[in-house]
């Protein structure tokens, strides 16, 4: 398993629209974002932070279900 990448909010929220998501709606410091799936809605906040914390991205990573290669591969 790969180390989670230290990132800015932007490259985060790009790389989780390449995989389908939508930005929702912002309300303050955090970024609420939705994606559609056939039996559920899947949602997740980032928070707009410079980094954002390894282990905040980590969660992030979990709820968005990526793996950290796979959010590598969105980066690109």
């Amino acid at each position: 398993m790969s180390k989670v990448p230290s990132l800015n909010y932007r490259q985060v929220i790009n790389a989780l629209r390449r995989a389908g998501w939508m930005v929702v709606r912002q309300k303050g410091s955090h970024i609420r974002l939705q994606k559609r799936l056939p039996t559920e809605t899947l949602k997740i906040i980032v928070p707009a932070h410079r980094p954002i914390k390894r282990s905040t991205l980590s969660h992030i990573l979990k709820q968005a279900h990526l793996s950290v290669s796979e959010l590598n591969d969105l980066l690109r």
